[in-house]
């Protein structure tokens, strides 16, 4: 686990430098995945990195697992609150489609969370720029298959030093790390409303999604989900499509 941090650490400066730019930052939410990058890039750029905080229908405060990363790893750090934002901006949303007598009800609540990811998004590139830092993000190999993310939202980053890394294998360097317990054994959620969980949402569990990952069998039912996961989310894990290049005659 040593040899795998200090690679990953290494890789974190390679990237960075290439780029020219003069450090690294990550959205921090108080999960596993986001505290082991806040971990990580500390290491990378002691001086140059930043953890940032971007509660929406919370304060700051109201973070007890996000603000105990960035004290144990000694992160600086800036919290955002983007709740009125948000609000203002999803409002506006709703209102133009109820007077065009478009506004899908069915949905809302979905298209609520993924304008949430979009929105910290936007807000950690402005900050980055601010900086000139890099934005690096948290999506691990499970959540990369399943397409269990935003797509540019939280998956838009420059960076994703977890992406070949089973949910299992984060817990194991989350532990190496010295993340909290609390934060190594709470239960995977995006957040996206009150009660959200991971595996709920996806309708499979870590474990599962990491068992296949290995290569090993897992029940029908679960690999019929996965592969469902995989083959429709599959326009998240490729560049805008376009179409093939006209050639006159």
């Amino acid at each position: 686990m040593e040899k795998r941090v200090e690679h990953l650490v290494k890789w974190l400066k390679d990237k960075i430098d290439e780029a020219g730019a003069k450090g690294a930052l990550v959205g921090i939410s108080g999960g596993i995945d986001s505290a082991v990058v806040a971990y990580l890039i500390k290491r990378a750029f002691p001086e140059n990195s930043l953890g940032v905080l971007l509660p929406i229908n919370k304060k700051v405060e109201d973070q007890p697992d996000a603000l105990a990363v960035v004290e144990n790893t000694g992160l600086d750090y800036v919290g955002i609150e983007l709740t009125k934002s948000y609000e203002e901006t999803y409002e506006t949303i709703e209102e133009e489609l109820r007077n065009k007598g478009d506004w899908n009800e069915e949905n809302a609540q979905l298209r609520g969370a993924n304008l949430q990811a979009r929105l910290r998004m936007s807000t950690l590139y402005t900050v980055a720029q601010n900086y000139g830092y890099l934005v690096v993000g948290t999506d691990n190999a499970a959540e990369d298959y399943t397409g269990y993310f935003t797509k540019y939202g939280d998956g838009g980053v420059d960076l994703v030093p977890l992406i070949h890394m089973r949910k299992e294998e984060v817990r194991e360097m989350a532990r190496y790390l010295g993340v909290t317990d609390t934060v190594v054994t709470k239960k995977p959620s995006a957040e996206l409303w009150e009660g959200q969980s991971d595996e709920e949402e996806m309708g499979i569990s870590y474990d599962a999604i990491d068992a296949y990952l290995r290569g090993e069998q897992i029940s029908a039912e679960d690999e019929e989900t996965l592969r469902s996961l995989h083959s429709k989310s599959e326009h998240k894990r490729q560049v805008p499509a376009g179409p093939p290049k006209f050639e006159e005659e």
